[in-house]
Order: C-alpha cells, then structure tokens, then sequence
C-alpha cells in the first residue's frame, strides 16, 4: 500500500511539474502589445501615408538579388535587405550594390540557423556587422529574428546592443519562401496592403523567380494607387513624428 502511495504521488508530482513547466514556458515570451508599447520590436506602423516598407530575406543571392535590385531602381522604389552574413561574404558586390542605390542592409545572424544558443547570436551578429562594414562602412542598426523566432531574453540582449528588431505585417507574410504561384504572392500582397505595412518577401533561400515577377506586378500596382516604398528605418521615423 505505501509503495503504490509513493508510486501515485510521484506520477502527481511529475504531472504537476509537467503543468507548471507548460506554462513557464508558454509565458516565457511576451506578447506583440507589450513589445509594441516599448517599441523594441516592430511589426507595422499606423499611419494615413501611403508608404510601404519592402523587406527581403536571407539573401543575397547572385541571381535573384540582383534581379530585384533591377526592378527597385527601374521603379525608384526603396527596399530593406535582412541579409546572411555568409552569404553576403560571397557576394560583396550586391551588398555594396544594395548600400549604393539608397537601400537599407539589416542583419539576419550569420548561419540562419533558427535553433542556437544566446551567446551564439550575440557571436553571429557581430560577425554579420563587422562583414557588412568592411565593405560598405555601414553598420546595421535592425535586426530581424531567424523564421521569426525570439525569446525574451533574445530581445533584451539585442535591444541593449543597440538593435531595432523588426518583423513583418502579419497579413504580409508572402510565403514566396514555399513557391505558391506568382499571382498568389501579388493577391496576397494587393488584396491586404494597407499604409505601414511592412511586406516579407525572401531574395535567397531556394527558387525566388516566381518573387521577382510578382515584385514587379505589385510595384506597378501600388504605384498607381500613390503608394511610397520607403526603408524600414524611413518608415519608423515617420512613426516617431507622429507620435511627438
């Protein structure tokens, strides 16, 4: 009888510490209104001006960075660059190219590994901004998480080394990364755009042909509609002053 108790209250504690560890870590990161409210992390800005901020990830690639970087200056439109850091040690002359035409360069870690450690980021970042510095002179001041992916402590570490962390309008996650079709990248992009939005769209990775044919589509388009593609930097200042 005292063995089978000890066996029920051990199966009970271990439930219990299952629950409560659950929750730990289900509360570990804190939520988009908090870090909204403190500005550390940006999603979006709520404005009445049409400007948009185009943001691309984990390139640059040689071929379709490039590309991209054709139609931004044929429509004189201004993008942000969340680039790899490996990669761009392969492809200096885009990241110069990028940091010459106006455009905003971001750092998105070295390896793009979405699973490592603190200090391992913190290493990461350095090297990602001591690269892009030697070759532009430049060093980025935002910072965008791997696949989105952040803990707090992530965020206070950044945030105290001086980084703006940026991520995307929810409803403007292009999803090009999985290849759905061009005209489903332009409708997602068309039928949601609203003044600061911030658009997630990827120049490396994989196959991006089909982003680059849909870029064009929606650069036209919104155009039309008197919109302004400005850098993500561009867009939180104008935040700033509508908040003085």
């Amino acid at each position: 009888m005292t063995k089978r108790y000890s066996i029920i209250l051990t199966l009970f504690l271990v439930g219990i510490t299952f629950y409560l560890g659950s929750n730990l870590r289900a509360s570990a990161v804190k939520d988009r209104y908090h870090y909204e409210n403190t500005g550390e992390i940006v999603w979006e800005i709520n404005t009445k001006e049409k400007v948009v901020a185009l943001t691309f990830d984990d390139g640059p690639h040689p071929k379709y960075t490039a590309e991209i970087l054709e139609i931004l200056e044929k429509h004189n439109a201004k993008a942000t660059f969340f680039v790899v850091g490996e990669l761009a040690e392969k492809n200096p002359d885009l990241i110069l190219r990028q940091y010459n035409e106006g455009h905003e360069i971001a750092n998105h870690t070295y390896t793009h590994h979405p699973k490592t450690t603190l200090s391992k980021l913190e290493l990461e970042l350095k090297q990602t901004d001591d690269l892009i510095f030697s070759i532009t002179g430049y060093r980025p001041e935002l910072f965008r998480p791997v696949e989105g992916q952040y803990t707090d402590q992530m965020i206070q570490s950044v945030v105290k080394k001086g980084y703006q962390v940026v991520m995307w309008s929810w409803h403007q996650d292009t999803e090009d990364w999985k290849s759905p079709g061009v005209h489903r990248i332009e409708k997602k992009v068309l039928n949601n755009v609203e003044p600061g939005n911030i658009i997630l769209f990827h120049d490396g990775g994989g196959n991006r042909s089909q982003t680059v044919k849909a870029l064009e589509k929606i650069i036209e388009e919104l155009q039309k509609q008197d919109y302004v593609f400005v850098t993500v930097s561009e867009l939180i200042k104008i935040n700033n002053k509508q908040e003085k």
